[in-house]
């Protein structure tokens, strides 16, 4: 396997395509990991005349249902043909003993993904108002399509989904604990004892946010990336976390994950987007706080596994010497989302 990509061997790569996609590749392959990812790592690979790119888990440590790539192939090659747009897949293989784990094959959709201040801030602010009402309206067709109807309706319980999310999170974090935190499993306990009723359940990305989409040249989103956690349930999960992430990490020294988006940045703010998505949807959003705080105790336990791999020397990339700081202030935040919400 290459020094200078880990958990991607290129001749593995190339005999496996070359047995199960006759012709696809036409020449010697080369590749590159893509930085930036926090979690699964993502490669773009060519042979000179094409580009594809390849997703695999992370190396070491790999919590259970955390990284499926099954369920990221199965749910953009249902999606495919639809109002929410995602990239073309080409092969699911999961074989270990190719890559190590499993991983899938897509096409390379050429776009920028807007994740850093330099980044936004080569857009206008009228271009930053309009990307967003772009991201917020492609969140709403994806919450407002039939999963039967695209072949995802055995994707997912929905029924119980809230109650099974908070004890999934929870048990999440008791597998990667490590060291003290201070208020987390208060977090987890009001965030159970609160649950809110679904309104409407629907396909979830897990995950969505400006960085895990890919934006075109007229600023479309041409395609919605990272569905390593998309399930059926309720819709108003991947509100609350995009809030998080919209508004909710601003004012933390060397955090990396500061995207360069929400108000400080002169985005539009978060209620703004709210409305849009309630206009667009038609779902209520009267219990969204609880949502709010549930993407935050969500992305604590995200960012405490990585803290985990990273303390352990597991993982691949950059900024995650200061991920684990990050937590606490995520714990601290969801607990006031949910004293606005009571």
């Amino acid at each position: 396997m290459s020094d200078d990509l880990p958990g991607l061997d290129l001749t593995r790569l190339r005999e496996h395509l070359d047995a199960e996609l006759p012709g696809l590749i036409s020449g010697p392959l080369t590749g590159q990991l893509v930085q930036g990812g926090r979690s699964n790592l993502t490669y773009i690979v060519g042979d000179g005349a094409r580009q594809w790119v390849v997703r695999r888990p992370p190396l070491g440590h790999v919590l259970a249902t955390a990284h499926d790539m099954g369920r990221e192939h199965r749910v953009m090659s249902a999606l495919a043909g639809t109002s929410v747009p995602v990239p073309r897949t080409h092969l699911m293989c999961q074989d270990d003993g190719v890559l190590g784990a499993p991983f899938y094959v897509m096409e390379y959709v050429p776009g920028t993904v807007y994740r850093s201040p330099e980044l936004t801030a080569s857009l206008t602010v009228e271009q930053r108002r309009d990307l967003s009402l772009r991201l917020i309206d492609v969140l709403a067709d994806l919450h407002t399509l039939d999963p039967e109807q695209v072949g995802l309706g055995d994707f997912g319980r929905p029924d119980g989904f809230l109650e099974r999310q908070v004890r999934r999170w929870s048990k999440q974090l008791a597998a990667s604990r490590s060291r003290e935190l201070a208020d987390i499993d208060r977090l987890a306990e009001l965030l159970g004892a609160r649950v809110p009723t679904t309104r409407r359940s629907g396909i979830v990305h897990g995950d969505y946010r400006l960085d895990n989409v890919l934006v075109g040249e007229s600023l479309e989103i041409s395609a919605v990336l990272d569905w390593e956690m998309a399930t059926l349930g309720d819709p108003l999960t991947d509100v609350g976390l995009l809030a998080v992430y919209w508004e909710g990490l601003d004012g933390i020294e060397n955090n990396p994950i500061a995207k360069g988006i929400g108000p400080e940045y002169e985005f539009p703010p978060v209620r703004e987007l709210w409305q849009r998505y309630a206009e667009r949807s038609g779902i209520d959003l009267s219990d969204v706080e609880w949502y709010r705080a549930f993407g935050f105790f969500k992305l604590a336990v995200i960012s405490e596994g990585i803290h985990y791999r990273y303390a352990h020397g597991q993982t691949v990339g950059d900024g995650f010497e200061h991920i684990g700081a990050l937590v606490p202030h995520l714990v601290s935040q969801g607990l006031s989302a949910l004293d606005e919400e009571a």
